[in-house]
């Protein structure tokens, strides 16, 4: 791929025309959303979101999320459904993400789904997000703004460091909020699936569904976005349940302790989900092993444990 020039754009109503009208011309523009950066391409044209795989180097048999500014938005690309209309009145604008099958007439390039005959799509609750997607007026595909199997970014600079001249531009709007990508829900089948955990706790959308969710075997094929093993992953390796580090080891804490940096001291798991992949750049940088201290599995603790379990796993 030649390198060209990554401009920054910040949130003005001028920059995001210009970045809306990048969009609209095939062009790849990251962007804040409350979960991570997405890189952005129109999700109708099949050389931007083939783009997307250049950039990042990601498989093309690993589908990507399609964000769009609206509910209604949402409808015209898949087949709604009652449980759609229950998560979506519950958690929609924010991090979760839906998979639905395709409705006929979606417009969608076959490289979004990778083939599927289902489609993820997310309504972002971040601000500028919601201005840029509707500027652009079509759904943006958009999967984490990084090279492929490496740690998500929440800020700009992350995503500098890694797909600089390889992108048009960047939107700046400061850090994440969230930190964690989106729960994705499977309603494709017969029952609600966690297709991954993520900013939304499975407890809640269980409450608001009023009954239990299905799990997604690991060993099932990829059906939705961030489901490869190996993933999020700095370039060190990683030993997860840490009591303590070993020598040349870098500690990532939780809760009270010595730690070369925490991800919440006061053991709180939503400040912690926003900390992870911020500390997880800052120690990667360093070029040493990282150990990690134990994270409770119980609401964001799921997703958290998720991310890190990926970012520990083998590589080939």
């Amino acid at each position: 791929m030649n390198p060209e020039r990554t401009v920054t754009f910040g949130p003005s109503e001028a920059d995001l025309d210009q970045a809306a009208a990048l969009l609209r011309a095939g062009r790849l523009v990251a962007f804040a959303t409350e979960t991570v950066y997405g890189l952005g391409g129109d999700a109708r044209l099949g050389e931007a979101v083939a783009a997307i795989y250049a950039a990042k180097g990601r498989p093309s048999f690993n589908p990507l999320i399609a964000h769009v500014a609206s509910v209604a938005a949402a409808q015209q690309l898949v087949q709604w459904n009652d449980w759609a209309d229950m998560l979506a009145s519950a958690f929609w604008p924010g991090p979760m993400t839906l998979v639905l099958p395709l409705r006929l007439g979606h417009g969608v390039s076959e490289l979004v789904t990778a083939g599927l005959p289902t489609l993820a799509v997310r309504v972002p609750a971040h601000p500028t997000a919601q201005r840029l997607l509707d500027k652009v007026g079509g759904p943006v595909a958009a999967p984490s703004a990084n090279p492929s199997g490496k740690i998500s970014p929440t800020t700009a600079q992350h995503v500098a460091d890694g797909l600089s001249g390889r992108i048009a531009a960047i939107v700046d709007d400061g850090p994440c909020s969230v930190g964690l990508e989106s729960t994705i829900i499977g309603l494709a089948g017969d029952n609600p699936m966690l297709l991954r955990p993520g900013g939304v706790p499975a407890e809640a959308i269980e409450a608001a569904l009023g009954r239990k969710l299905v799990a997604h075997d690991a060993g099932d094929p990829l059906t939705a976005p961030g489901q490869l093993l190996s993933h999020y992953a700095p370039t060190a390796s990683v030993r997860l349940n840490a009591q303590t580090p070993r020598p040349g080891e870098l500690f990532l804490g939780f809760g009270p302790g010595i730690c070369d940096l925490n991800l919440s001291a006061a053991g709180d798991l939503l400040e912690a989900a926003a900390n992870l992949f911020g500390h997880l750049h800052r120690l990667d940088g360093m070029g040493k092993p990282i150990a990690v201290a134990p994270i409770p599995d119980r609401g964001l603790g799921v997703a958290i444990n998720d991310r890190l379990r990926r970012a520990a796993a083998p590589r080939d």
